[in-house]
């Protein structure tokens, strides 16, 4: 059931000995930064609850088991009406071929398969009226319904509040597992009903391990990338792969950073404008890169090989640019930095929040 979780033995033990010790509370949520597993463990606990009702093991490795119910975030497409509140099912079909590639995946690809990248996707209340009548049907193989959700940070307030009704008095035999990246999101109630299991980062071993008979990988790029991957498994896949967003990325960096360096205003605008025309939760994923990379660059300066974590090519560009990241501008430029991540959370406009940046960063270079 675990077989394609990486690494995270501790967190498979714990939730194997609450039901073991039919200590298992109603509503579990596990924690954790992205790529950590969480989602993988979650899918695969369930898995292994509902395989103690039913014999059809295909049901289950196809994720249709009927006593499983998934709730993740979703957007409205131009095709609803004016009054819908989308809800899971109108994305079912999508879903199904996401988790079907494996249980690995971010909210950059679950918006490109919905076809919505420069969308916020969130759970809607319509959603938790969905829950309320799924749950209140009995269990169909006489097990648990398993309520799975995935990302409940997304859920708007008054879905969150439907939800927290669900949490306080839940439907017989059901256990709610929430899947959470960022839970000081969540209502305070909605945290103190659950049983918080907090997962680590992935072990580095584990993670090279797993890259040497997976993916096929010889021990001495494994070990490189297993040491950047700083315990995802998803920032591992994603250096495996040449044309990764990683490699984009790379290259905008760059070019805000040369630019800044040459001042030239005109064409640092026209950088905004590229960056403002990628979807937000990419936008997104760049600023992170960026605070990433900036503090790999400040370590850089020290020498200490083994302190950084950078790929051949971010490595090439911080021997002639490290120097200009130092004591001076590193708190400054991750306190822009983390400004625009918040900025673009809340829907501002996304030229004038790079292009603000990108003016700011002239002067911050030049403060070195």
């Amino acid at each position: 059931m675990f077989d394609q979780v990486i690494g995270q033995q501790e967190a498979q033990d714990r939730l194997l000995q609450l039901e073991q010790e039919q200590r298992l509370p109603h509503a579990l949520m596990l924690c954790g930064p992205m790529g950590c597993g969480k989602m993988a463990l979650a899918m695969a606990f369930a898995r292994h609850l509902l395989g103690r009702t039913t014999n059809d093991e295909a049901m289950l490795a196809r994720w249709e088991h009927p006593d499983l119910h998934f709730t993740y975030p979703t957007i409205k497409l131009p095709s609803m009406s004016a009054d819908h509140k989308p809800v899971s099912d109108d994305f079912a079909r999508e879903w199904h071929e996401l988790v079907m590639a494996g249980p690995y995946f971010t909210m950059t690809e679950w918006l490109e398969v919905m076809g919505g990248e420069n969308q916020q996707a969130i759970i809607t209340a319509g959603e938790s009226d969905a829950l309320i009548r799924k749950l209140s049907l009995k269990s169909s193989q006489g097990g648990y319904k398993i309520s799975l959700i995935w990302l409940p940070e997304r859920m708007n307030i008054e879905c969150a509040n439907k939800i927290l009704k669900l949490l306080e008095e839940p439907p017989q035999q059901t256990l709610f597992l929430l899947v959470c990246e960022e839970p000081e999101r969540l209502l305070e109630t909605i945290r103190s009903r659950v049983q918080r299991i907090d997962i680590k980062r992935i072990a580095e071993e584990d993670i090279l391990q797993a890259l040497i008979s997976r993916r096929g990988i010889n021990e001495d790029n494994a070990r490189r990338i297993a040491r950047m991957a700083n315990g995802s498994w998803l920032k591992a896949l994603e250096m495996l792969n040449a044309d990764s967003e990683n490699e984009l990325f790379l290259d905008m960096f760059q070019t805000l950073m040369r630019l800044a360096y040459q001042r030239k205003v005109k064409d640092l605008k026209a950088w905004s404008e590229r960056m403002a025309a990628m979807g937000r939760e990419r936008q997104k994923r760049f600023l992170e890169y960026f605070l990433r990379l900036i503090r790999e660059n400040f370590i850089y300066n020290f020498q200490e090989q083994e302190l950084c974590y950078m790929t051949q090519r971010e490595e090439d560009f911080a021997k002639n640019f490290a120097r200009f990241v130092n004591e001076k501008n590193i708190i400054p430029i991750s306190e822009l930095v983390n400004l625009a991540i918040r900025d673009i959370g809340q829907n501002a406009n996304a030229k004038i929040v790079f292009f603000d940046m990108a003016l700011q960063m002239i002067v911050l270079l030049i403060n070195k």
